[in-house]
């Protein structure tokens, strides 16, 4: 059975926080959708909160204590990435971006993306095409073409908000889905860097 592991960087700041409930129904409809079609989906839950002072710490020192490199460590590994954060001052929260900067470049190049923000109004809707998509569009990222906005009213029932809130996620899901079970840049990458040297200086040498 092929596998496929999940990052989620959730930025919110409260426990619980609304960045990190939809994260989790985001990861409930991706790993529904994996599993349909055979992927054994394993997740791993990232709240950036908790790493506030090592990813400061980063900074100062330029070194990540172990805590945040194991972080690091995962997120390179991982397939795909689900990344939510509240909005702040009408961009993603100054603790997501600084997360972000401690990365190597070229950590998350090809790996699958599903984009999501959480504000007190719907004005900050805009957040996730202005400044969360060029971020990762920089970071050479694939990104789902649907990304979700959920503000305050999209967690009642009674204006039926919830249900629309519902139908974006699942639709954002499937599209992350559809990137996740397409080639993946960097597994075939892995496969090429792993061949014994014999046969990579037989291929050289025969042309190839």
């Amino acid at each position: 059975m092929e596998s496929r592991r999940i990052t989620v960087l959730s930025a919110g700041l409260g426990t619980p926080s609304s960045s990190r409930l939809l994260a989790d129904q985001l990861v409930a409809d991706t790993c529904e959708l994996l599993t349909a079609q055979g992927y054994d989906v394993s997740v791993d839950v990232v709240e950036l909160r908790d790493l506030a002072v090592d990813i400061a710490n980063n900074f100062v020192t330029g070194f990540a204590p172990p805590k945040l490199a194991e972080v690091i460590s995962g997120l390179v590994v991982a397939d795909g990435i689900i990344a939510v954060t509240p909005v702040f001052s009408a961009s993603f929260s100054g603790l997501f971006k600084s997360f972000i900067d401690v990365l190597e470049p070229s950590a998350l190049e090809g790996k699958a993306v599903l984009l999501g923000a959480t504000g007190g109004t719907d004005r900050h809707q805009m957040v996730l095409d202005y400044a969360m998509r060029p971020l990762f569009s920089y970071l050479r990222t694939r990104i789902a073409a649907t990304a979700v906005f959920a503000g305050p009213q999209d967690w009642g029932s009674e204006t039926g908000t919830a249900s629309l809130l519902a139908e974006r996620s699942h639709r954002a899901a499937a599209e992350f889905t559809q990137l996740l079970v397409a080639a993946q840049p960097a597994r075939e990458q892995e496969a090429i860097k792993s061949l014994p040297f014999a046969d990579l200086l037989a291929g050289i040498t025969s042309g190839r």
